[in-house]
């Protein structure tokens, strides 16, 4: 019976007022309860997993728990029968791996409406290349395709270029014929940005910060993955009427501006939400990278690990020294 399956789950819990994460034994009828059991083959690794495996409160209230915001695999069991029994699918966003046990475990047990049919051509480890973090960025440019940018309105720089989100972006944008300037602070990244398509690289201090409220103008738009006071910088270079796509907090969730660029020059600062968006968005962004946006680049170069590495790579993102795709494979 697969309500009493059991399964492996690289699980976090607290131990003398530390966070340890290890593979565990767990038994599907200790999952939360929700409409569909879905046996997961791969999940994918982003900034949020590290900060809910390091026990931060604002993603994670209470341990145990299995992180994993993204998950991918096979429908075993569905209440509602749509998706049905045998479908595959992808589940990102929403409560998963915050405070729902997530993609780092065999199996996850979810609300129907988290599910997102596998678009054709796609398999589990090809979707969770993109994941949270390749919806993000094809959320990103397709915010500002909807602002009206054009490859010949200028140069469009990517902040954090050499991230999860980042990376995906900077290849999308490239493939849509926009000429990319890659912001980093890993140098040593430099050929492989310009390998997915950038025409510059160039370092964070770039956006070093600088107490006029305005700059000469450099980029026409921008996809920014880091916000803090890189993103007030970025703002301050934005040619008149351009946009920047706002989807990360790595450099912290403040932001201390003036109103000078949107009523001097016009800019518009774009919030890109993709946990909580309607499925058709999801959907209709998954559709796109398995057609006309796919990013055979990122595909490439994505690396995959095994639970039993789960620990290193997560805290490898919590001190910045992550880069690309990583996707956690449940056969390793």
């Amino acid at each position: 019976m697969t309500t009493n399956s059991e399964f492996k789950a690289w699980r976090v819990e607290e131990q003398n007022g530390e966070y340890v994460g290890a593979e565990k034994s767990l038994s599907t009828a200790d999952l939360p309860d929700g409409d569909v059991l879905i046996r997961v083959s791969h999940s994918s690794l982003n900034y949020k997993d590290a900060l809910s495996a390091s026990g931060n409160k604002g993603v994670t209230r209470s341990f145990p728990h299995t992180p994993g915001i993204d998950a991918a695999g096979e429908v075993v069991d569905s209440a509602t029968g749509n998706p049905s029994n045998g479908s595959p699918v992808i589940v990102t966003g929403y409560d998963l791996g915050m405070n729902t046990d997530g993609g780092f475990g065999e199996y996850i047990r979810v609300p129907a409406a988290w599910c997102v049919p596998m678009p054709e051509g796609w398999n589990a480890r090809t979707a969770m290349i993109y994941g949270t973090a390749g919806l993000t960025a094809g959320l990103c440019v397709q915010k500002l395709l909807t602002m009206g940018a054009k490859p010949e309105q200028g140069k469009v720089a990517v902040s954090g270029a050499s991230g999860a989100v980042g990376t995906v972006a900077v290849e999308l944008l490239a493939k849509l014929g926009f000429d990319v300037v890659a912001i980093s602070g890993k140098a040593d990244h430099a050929d492989d940005l310009k390998a997915l398509g950038a025409k510059e690289v160039v370092g964070r201090e770039t956006l070093a910060e600088d107490k006029k409220p305005l700059v000469k103008p450099a980029f026409a738009n921008a996809v920014d993955t880091v916000g803090g006071s890189p993103l007030a910088e970025l703002l301050k270079q934005i040619k008149p009427g351009g946009s920047v796509s706002c989807c990360g907090l790595v450099a912290g969730p403040g932001l201390q501006t003036t109103v000078l660029p949107f009523i001097l020059r016009g800019v518009n600062l774009l919030g890109v939400d993709s946990v909580e968006i309607p499925l058709p968005e999801k959907e209709a962004v998954w559709k796109k990278f398995a057609g006309e946006w796919a990013c055979p680049k990122t595909e490439a170069s994505a690396r995959d690990i095994g639970r039993s590495e789960l620990d290193g790579a997560l805290k490898a993102f919590l001190k910045g020294e992550s880069a690309g795709k990583i996707v956690l494979d449940h056969s390793k």
